[in-house]
């Protein structure tokens, strides 16, 4: 189990470990990045990067810190990654998820630098995109982050980790998808409607984090799609997390997505994983099969 808290600052120097800086590390998947690497990835040295340290937007910082210390990586976790925020705000949209993508890319130029991604740079049209599929996003938030991509498969050293919804437990209580759907059920009180057409491939960030420590040290580049093993429909999550949550009294009841009015919806984004399963020393898991092994993780 990880144990999830604020961090800050840099680990206990050793000249023997290469420094790794993980960028909005107070974040769901930046801090299990963080607390899981002295047991996944004990080779690194990290910086554990939030906005305690300094702007992100303010490149002079940035830089002047990137010469001080020299990571051999960047994990690029810091983004705007609301969907409704970053339509509220387009520019500060713009700059956060791709002028800052595109100077740490500049930065790390011949270092290993990763950056994530999300299956919403899809239209939602078939299901089942592979990395070579076009993408066709169809609001602010996954314009941006196509914008991004383009900067940073442009270097043959980067990696673009486009990932799923990521389920877990954040420091603010309120970044995981399951954390998200439980708050809004308490809030509800009388009855939640979740679609059966809408579809993702869950995953849990303890999967996440497994999956790009090692693709880290494999030193892999491109695109890799890191997602959970099954399609299932929000409905179909919000069955598997009522059953491990029995103090929410909220019933959930099936819908359509077609039947709600507002933007267009992505209505299955589900991810084609068979690349990364090929790399992985052990597969990426179904979420329903990693919930009924972990029923006492905090979930």
């Amino acid at each position: 189990m990880v144990n999830v808290v604020p961090v800050t600052g840099m680990a206990e120097f050793d000249s023997s470990r290469r420094l790794v800086w993980i960028t909005g590390a107070n974040g769901l998947i930046g801090n299990y990045l963080v607390q899981t690497a002295p047991r996944l990835a004990p080779q690194w040295r990290v910086r554990a990067l939030t906005r305690a340290d300094f702007d992100l937007l303010d490149f002079a910082a940035l830089r002047r810190e990137f010469l001080c210390d020299q990571p051999e990586l960047i994990i690029h976790c810091a983004a705007i990654t609301a969907v409704a925020d970053a339509q509220k705000n387009p520019t500060l949209a713009q700059r956060v998820n791709v002028e800052i993508t595109q100077m740490l890319a500049e930065l790390a130029c011949d270092k290993q630098f990763i950056f994530f991604s999300t299956d919403l740079v899809f239209d939602g049209r078939k299901g089942n995109y592979a990395e070579f599929d076009e993408v066709n996003p169809l609001h602010v938030y996954g314009e941006t982050k196509v914008a991004a991509e383009k900067i940073v498969v442009q270097n043959p050293r980067h990696l673009v980790v486009r990932t799923s919804i990521n389920g877990g437990v954040s420091s603010t209580g309120n970044r995981a998808f399951n954390e998200q759907l439980r708050r809004s059920m308490q809030a509800s009180g009388q009855g939640m409607t979740l679609f059966t057409d809408e579809f993702r491939c869950p995953i849990p960030v303890a999967e996440t984090v497994r999956a790009v420590w090692e693709l880290a040290e494999k030193k892999c580049a491109g695109i890799f799609h890191v997602a959970g093993a099954e399609k299932l429909s929000r409905f179909q999550i919000g069955q598997l997390l009522v059953q491990r949550w029995p103090e929410v009294k909220t019933q959930i009841q099936s819908g359509s997505a077609k039947a709600f009015a507002g933007p267009p919806r992505a209505l299955d984004t589900s991810l084609n994983i068979s690349k990364v399963q090929n790399i992985l020393s052990v597969p990426l898991t179904r979420l329903s099969e990693w919930l009924a092994a972990n029923p006492d993780e905090n979930f």
